[in-house]
């Protein structure tokens, strides 16, 4: 009764967002229409750094505790944040294609999330040539943790150190983003349930994998 309830109420709120930043939210000065990008691109990217980090952390679980099914989670939580890492490029693709007449434009910020999700389908491929579970493992968990090192830096620092095309019309002189309340609450909203989602499905990839542990263990 409970899982229903959350569910529900995570539909309510994902409805709720769409309908906010296309119907209640006002648009921002100098962005027009594609002014309701922003609730879903955000959210999206935000996701895509929250993800890797989770699939970091049960890797470096792995490591420390050699247990298998960290590196399944592991596994389990890249996969969702190479998923939203594509979502961000699309959504920022629809983006650039109304802000400046082209889908791409090898703009600082495309070509760093474009590499970045370069190193994380590497994460896979390595993943795939090799057969041994435990050395699977452990290879994987050890470039889990190189690549989340570069995370920071191709979302947060190159995108800043070079000049870009892309515009910050939210942000004021203080460095701060100027939204009305409507604008907030939208934007936060969409944060939240963006942020809940990415839980609910690591949590279904989870039991999944935890059945499939299970359903091993027995044939073995």
């Amino acid at each position: 009764m409970l899982v229903k309830l959350l569910k529900f109420i995570l539909y309510f709120v994902l409805s709720s967002v769409i309908y906010g930043a296309f119907f209640y939210a006002p648009l921002a000065k100098g962005l027009g229409e594609y002014t309701r990008v922003l609730y879903f691109h955000v959210p999206t990217a935000w996701i895509t750094v929250i993800a890797f980090a989770v699939g970091a952390l049960f890797s470096g679980l792995y490591l420390r505790k050699k247990i298998l099914k960290y590196d399944l989670w592991a596994e389990a939580a890249n996969q969702i944040g190479l998923l939203f890492g594509v979502l961000a490029t699309i959504t920022g693709s629809i983006w650039a294609k109304m802000s400046w007449g082209s889908f791409w434009n090898w703009d600082p910020r495309e070509t760093s999330i474009f590499i970045l999700l370069l190193i994380y389908a590497a994460y896979f491929a390595l993943r795939s040539a090799v057969e041994q579970a435990d050395r699977r493992a452990a290879l994987s968990a050890v470039y889990d943790l190189l690549a989340f090192v570069t995370v920071p830096f191709f979302v947060f620092v190159v995108p800043r150190i070079y000049e870009s095309l892309h515009p910050d019309p939210l942000v004021n002189t203080q460095g701060k983003i100027h939204m009305d309340g409507k604008m907030l609450l939208v934007f936060l909203s969409s944060l939240a349930a963006y942020t809940a989602a990415f839980v609910w499905l690591l949590k279904q990839r989870i039991d999944i994998i935890r059945i499939q542990l299970q359903l091993k263990q027995m044939e073995n």
